[in-house]
């Protein structure tokens, strides 16, 4: 047995479609009358029409630029969405008492702007090279007059607000740019305020004041070379006065000695011979004496008392010789020495010159040193001043543009104002539409015609897509028993069931017709409730 289904030839599904044909006929029937009698019922709706371009500005792009491509479809977006917000439609709605059907039926406000913003439509213009220069805007409404006056105040609209949006975004732009150049200026000065602190607190350690440190440095060498010179000179002359000094005072005592020596010494005077004589004469007659007498003689002790006067008076001699001689030495000793005063004297101003050569010569030391450590800062001061100097020119020039900037703006702005800078402006006037753009009856009536038949052809599927699974004639047994064949036997019908089967055809048929025909305004009434062709009218519209 063979449970594949069996393929049936196309005379038999024409046979099925003539059993069936009051199915398809009596649906298409229905749904095309009820589609045609509210398609007919339909108000005409017109479509109005204006063209608006993209004006260039009158003065050279160098002066104010101009919009970029991108910036320009963003613009017109934003235009579209204030235009086309309720805020902007429920005047218009009001003003023109537009939708007045729909607002008698109890639709709210919002529906009735949703339809009117379905109801428009705006179209970009490009030209070859996909740059937009234009937009048409459109509107449909069930009044030709009334569609054309809408269509101008939209277009009014538009250019209105992007006139506003132009004036408040320039002038916020030039607001903020004033602020940024306010804030660049101010950040400008606090680096050049940092500069002049800088300069002011490494006044002598500038990369300006390098040539003038070297040339400072130059001379404190020379200064130094001198002074160390004049300290040498100084001190050779404290050496020859010094010396001169020496040669003073040992001439002073070789005066003195020769002084002393030029007096008369008393062993050369002839009172000296005489003693000299009588002391030896004393001496010659002691001898004898001792040689007689003893050492206690009177005459002994007498004798001798003479040798020792005689002594005595030759001590005397010389001792006043030599009294004579040192006070002659006091004498010439307290004799001031010019020569050797005015020496010292001369001596003690040089060394004072050699103290004051060798404080100035300190203090060039000291000023070499401070020079050399000024210079060697030089370099780290010129790093850290070029940084400054770096942000200082990095933030002029951002000032600078930003001035550019606020110039092109201010100049953006004055063209406005004028009316010289880029805008839009309608070129075509929204027309007085003679005809209208919708329903598109026939397309719609035909749609009908197909609804109706999609109906049919799915309630022949329903009433005989069952029976086609079960086995109706000897083919279908043929090939679900796979076996032969031998003897076909008719429906056999008595008189009173082959009667009464057309009657059944007949009443079901007539049944079939007054539904068809109750069925019609029902359908006509639940298309015309639930505005299906006013919806496809409005997404028409949008295509």
């Amino acid at each position: 047995m063979s449970v594949d289904f069996r393929q049936r030839r196309p005379s038999e599904y024409l046979k099925i479609l003539r059993r069936r044909k009051w199915l398809i006929i009596l649906p298409t029937i229905a749904i095309a009358t009820a589609v045609a009698w509210v398609v007919i019922k339909l108000p005409d709706v017109y479509q109005s029409t204006t063209l608006i371009v993209v004006k260039p500005s009158t003065l050279p792009t160098s002066v104010v630029p101009s919009s970029a491509e991108d910036n320009l479809t963003r613009q017109l977006a934003s235009i579209s969405q204030v235009v086309t917000s309720r805020s902007s439609l429920e005047p218009l709605v009001e003003k023109y008492d537009l939708y007045k059907i729909e607002r008698m039926r109890g639709e709210p406000m919002e529906s009735v702007v949703d339809m009117m913003r379905d109801n428009i439509k705006v179209n970009l213009n490009t030209s070859r090279n996909d740059i937009t220069n234009g937009f048409d805007i459109s509107f449909r409404y069930r009044d030709p007059k009334t569609t054309q006056a809408v269509t101008a105040e939209l277009a009014g609209k538009y250019i209105s607000v992007q006139t506003q949006n132009t004036v408040v975004s320039t002038a916020s732009a030039r607001q903020f740019m004033t602020n940024q150049v306010n804030q660049a200026r101010a950040s400008l000065a606090e680096v050049d305020k940092q500069i002049l602190d800088f300069k002011s607190q490494h006044v002598g350690e500038l990369p300006s004041e390098a040539e003038g440190l070297f040339n400072q440095l130059s001379g404190l060498r020379e200064e130094q070379k001198a002074l160390i010179s004049e300290v040498g000179r100084l001190q050779d002359r404290r050496a020859a006065l010094m010396t001169q000094l020496t040669t003073i005072k040992e001439a002073n005592s070789v005066a003195i000695e020769d002084a002393a020596t030029s007096m008369t010494d008393p062993k050369t005077t002839p009172g000296w011979a005489q003693l000299v004589s009588r002391k030896a004469a004393l001496q010659g007659e002691l001898t004898r004496m001792k040689q007689e007498l003893r050492d206690k003689h009177p005459d002994v002790i007498a004798k001798q008392k003479e040798i020792d006067q005689v002594q005595e008076s030759m001590d005397q001699m010389e001792a006043g010789w030599k009294q004579q001689i040192a006070d002659k030495q006091k004498s010439l000793g307290r004799r001031p020495d010019i020569a050797a005063k005015n020496t010292e004297q001369e001596i003690k101003l040089t060394e004072g010159e050699i103290k004051r050569q060798q404080g100035l010569l300190a203090k060039n030391e000291q000023g070499i040193e401070e020079i050399i450590a000024r210079i060697n800062k030089v370099p780290g001061v010129e790093v850290a001043l070029s940084a400054i100097e770096r942000d200082y020119q990095t933030r002029k020039a951002a000032l600078d543009d930003l001035l550019v900037q606020e110039q092109k703006i201010a100049l953006n702005a004055e063209a406005t104002s004028q009316q010289q800078g880029e805008g839009i402006e309608v070129v075509d006037a929204a027309n007085l539409p003679s005809k209208p753009v919708a329903p598109k009856r026939f397309m719609l009536s035909s749609l009908g015609i197909a609804a109706g038949l999609g109906l049919g052809f799915l309630l022949v599927i329903l009433f005989e897509g069952p029976r086609l699974l079960t086995i109706q004639n000897s083919d279908d047994a043929r090939h679900y028993t796979g076996l032969p064949v031998l003897l076909v036997v008719p429906e056999l019908l008595t008189p009173q069931e082959a009667r009464a089967i057309p009657r059944r055809r007949r009443l079901i048929l007539v049944a079939g017709v007054v539904a068809t025909v109750v069925s019609i305004p029902a359908l006509a009434l639940a298309l015309k409730l639930t505005h299906v062709f006013e919806f496809l009218m409005q997404n028409s519209g949008k295509g």
